[in-house]
């Protein structure tokens, strides 16, 4: 009988610890759906379609897109990894859940279609799609089927890009690039210009600077943003950079030469400006190099002070 009653707790043990993480709406995490299940009807194969376009955005719409020549060769996979399904790999697990939303960088209420344009012309600097094209819709389609068991305005854990405490001290460019040529170069490249898979055409590793890489107005030109996706997903496959790594790597390739676009209606209420956008006019008297590299604690305080 004692047997048996260990036997039992240590089952019911093992149900109250692995319940929590199981997939669904109202589960501690998320975990995309499975592509087995996409329907094979019309509305099934534009979410296919989405989805490939996620993956081999240059095949359609790079430099030399079956489709159009709207963007740099980068993919839109090569920032929302595994197709935007990968856990803390900057997914599209909340996005159909919490758009239409409002956004400061714009002051205005931001559709799915002006969210997947922003990628277009900042990240893949290129040029936006028609909101009413097949390509368009077949993207929202894919998204909202990855979301399609997410509760409306709820982010899931995993969800984004990782947020890491601020450094005490400034990010230091040339600590970066040994971090980068200790564990970038492999796949990057010592030019940073990244690498193609098989067919030449798109990329399997994307450029981190350069003319095909992405420009001064994408998210993850902030440093608060690529240092947080570097320390979750880097190097790929076996992420294992401390924070001070993460942070001074991603210094490193931010203050590399890449295009610049000035996108002059940002940001139009200036006390909502992130501290590490770099491109002024600011809301306090820090300077441009604090703001792109910091230490980004003195900012906060004094803006709280405010």
């Amino acid at each position: 009988m004692r047997l048996v009653m260990m036997m039992l707790f240590v089952c019911w043990t093992v149900i109250v610890i692995v319940m929590p993480v199981a997939c669904g709406k109202d589960k501690a995490y998320w975990i995309p759906p499975d592509t087995a299940d996409i329907p094979a009807t019309a509305a099934g194969d534009l979410i296919l379609y989405g989805r490939e376009l996620i993956a081999h955005t240059a095949v359609y719409l790079g430099p030399a897109g079956k489709v159009a020549n709207i963007s740099n060769g980068m993919n839109c996979q090569n920032c929302h990894l595994e197709a935007g399904t990968k856990f803390m790999g900057n997914n599209y697990a909340a996005t159909a859940a919490n758009f239409p939303r409002f956004r400061a960088r714009s002051g205005t209420i931001e559709s799915l279609e002006k969210k997947i344009n922003d990628c277009l012309i900042r990240s893949l600097n290129g040029s936006p799609l028609d909101s009413n094209s097949r390509e368009m819709r077949a993207m929202i389609a894919y998204i909202n089927w990855l979301g399609k068991d997410v509760t409306k305005g709820r982010k899931p854990p995993g969800s984004g890009i990782k947020e890491l405490p601020y450094l005490e001290r400034a990010a230091d460019t040339l600590k970066g690039r040994m971090v980068f040529e200790r564990e970038c170069v492999q796949c990057h490249g010592h030019d940073g210009s990244g690498k193609y898979d098989s067919s030449g055409i798109s990329y399997l590793y994307p450029p981190l600077w350069g003319m095909h890489s992405y420009n001064t107005g994408a998210g993850i030109f902030r440093l608060t943003r690529l240092a947080g996706f570097v320390k979750a997903n880097m190097p790929f496959g076996n992420a294992y950079l401390s924070e001070e790594d993460a942070w001074d790597v991603a210094a490193f390739v931010n203050s590399q030469a890449r295009p610049v676009k000035i996108f002059e209606g940002d940001w139009p209420v200036l006390s909502t400006k992130p501290v590490d956008v770099a491109t002024g006019p600011f809301p306090d008297t820090f300077s441009v190099m604090q703001h792109k590299y910091g230490p980004f604690g003195p900012i906060v305080q004094s803006r709280k002070k405010k």
